[in-house]
Protein backbone atom coordinates (compact mmCIF):
# COMPACT_ATOMS: atom_id res chain seq x y z
CA UNK A 1 0.00 0.00 0.00
CA UNK A 2 3.04 2.18 0.83
CA UNK A 3 4.77 1.91 -2.24
CA UNK A 4 0.97 2.52 -4.14
CA UNK A 5 0.61 5.31 -2.59
CA UNK A 6 4.10 6.55 -2.63
CA UNK A 7 3.13 6.28 -6.78
CA UNK A 8 -0.27 8.20 -6.17
CA UNK A 9 1.33 10.91 -4.64
CA UNK A 10 4.21 11.33 -6.72
CA UNK A 11 1.94 11.61 -9.63
CA UNK A 12 -0.86 13.63 -7.52
CA UNK A 13 1.48 16.51 -6.96
CA UNK A 14 3.33 16.30 -10.32
CA UNK A 15 -0.02 16.04 -12.45
CA UNK A 16 -2.88 17.14 -10.45
CA UNK A 17 -2.06 19.54 -8.17
CA UNK A 18 -1.33 22.15 -9.93
CA UNK A 19 -4.42 22.11 -12.15
CA UNK A 20 -6.48 21.21 -9.77
CA UNK A 21 -4.68 22.58 -6.30
CA UNK A 22 -3.69 20.60 -3.31
CA UNK A 23 -7.44 19.56 -2.11
CA UNK A 24 -9.44 18.17 -5.03
CA UNK A 25 -5.89 16.49 -5.95
CA UNK A 26 -5.81 15.04 -2.69
CA UNK A 27 -10.15 14.07 -2.82
CA UNK A 28 -9.44 12.33 -6.33
CA UNK A 29 -6.29 10.47 -4.96
CA UNK A 30 -8.28 9.13 -1.44
CA UNK A 31 -10.77 6.90 -2.98
CA UNK A 32 -8.55 5.33 -5.32
CA UNK A 33 -6.19 4.32 -2.13
CA UNK A 34 -9.58 3.01 -0.30
CA UNK A 35 -10.13 0.82 -3.32
CA UNK A 36 -6.67 -0.71 -3.19
CA UNK A 37 -6.71 -0.97 0.21
CA UNK A 38 -9.80 -2.96 0.45
CA UNK A 39 -8.88 -5.66 -2.72
CA UNK A 40 -5.03 -5.36 -1.26
CA UNK A 41 -6.88 -6.51 2.63
CA UNK A 42 -9.04 -9.40 1.24
CA UNK A 43 -5.92 -10.87 -0.25
CA UNK A 44 -4.24 -10.47 2.52
CA UNK A 45 -6.98 -11.61 5.07
CA UNK A 46 -6.68 -14.72 2.58
CA UNK A 47 -3.44 -15.53 1.99
CA UNK A 48 -2.67 -15.68 5.80
CA UNK A 49 -6.10 -16.69 6.95
CA UNK A 50 -6.31 -14.10 9.33
CA UNK A 51 -9.33 -15.09 11.61
CA UNK A 52 -12.71 -13.73 11.07
CA UNK A 53 -12.86 -12.22 15.18
CA UNK A 54 -13.26 -8.49 15.82
CA UNK A 55 -10.25 -8.49 17.34
CA UNK A 56 -7.81 -10.33 14.76
CA UNK A 57 -8.97 -8.06 12.00
CA UNK A 58 -8.38 -5.34 13.89
CA UNK A 59 -4.73 -6.27 14.84
CA UNK A 60 -4.45 -6.14 11.38
CA UNK A 61 -5.37 -2.89 10.71
CA UNK A 62 -3.68 -1.27 13.71
CA UNK A 63 -0.68 -2.86 13.06
CA UNK A 64 -0.92 -1.55 8.77
CA UNK A 65 -2.25 2.08 10.13
CA UNK A 66 1.09 2.17 12.81
CA UNK A 67 3.52 0.67 9.61
CA UNK A 68 1.70 3.15 7.16
CA UNK A 69 1.91 6.13 9.78
CA UNK A 70 5.88 5.63 10.60
CA UNK A 71 6.70 4.73 6.65
CA UNK A 72 4.66 8.53 5.65
CA UNK A 73 6.25 9.86 8.77
CA UNK A 74 9.78 8.64 7.91
CA UNK A 75 9.72 9.64 3.66
CA UNK A 76 8.50 13.46 4.92
CA UNK A 77 11.47 13.64 7.62
CA UNK A 78 14.25 12.25 5.52
CA UNK A 79 12.97 12.95 1.79
CA UNK A 80 11.22 16.47 2.26
CA UNK A 81 13.64 17.59 5.20
CA UNK A 82 11.01 18.20 7.49
CA UNK A 83 11.23 18.65 11.14
CA UNK A 84 9.32 16.03 13.20
CA UNK A 85 7.34 18.59 13.82
CA UNK A 86 7.07 19.95 10.93
CA UNK A 87 5.80 16.52 9.48
CA UNK A 88 3.18 16.45 12.13
CA UNK A 89 1.76 19.63 11.04
CA UNK A 90 1.58 18.39 7.59
CA UNK A 91 -0.50 15.65 8.71
CA UNK A 92 -2.92 17.22 10.74
CA UNK A 93 -3.77 20.38 8.64
CA UNK A 94 -5.03 20.89 5.28
CA UNK A 95 -5.27 18.27 2.76
CA UNK A 96 -2.94 16.13 4.91
CA UNK A 97 -5.85 15.67 7.72
CA UNK A 98 -8.18 14.06 4.72
CA UNK A 99 -4.98 11.76 4.03
CA UNK A 100 -5.02 11.33 7.61
CA UNK A 101 -8.49 10.53 7.41
CA UNK A 102 -8.05 8.53 5.04
CA UNK A 103 -5.66 6.38 6.87
CA UNK A 104 -8.26 5.90 9.89
CA UNK A 105 -10.55 4.76 7.64
CA UNK A 106 -7.47 1.80 5.86
CA UNK A 107 -7.39 0.92 9.26
CA UNK A 108 -10.76 -0.37 9.46
CA UNK A 109 -11.04 -2.06 6.59
CA UNK A 110 -10.27 -5.22 7.63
Amino acid sequence: MFTLGFALGTARVLFVEPSLGRWMATLIELPLMLCAAWAYAAWLIGRFQVARTAAARWAMGGCALLLMLAAEFALGVTLFGRSAAQQVQAMISGPGLAGLAGQLIFAAIP
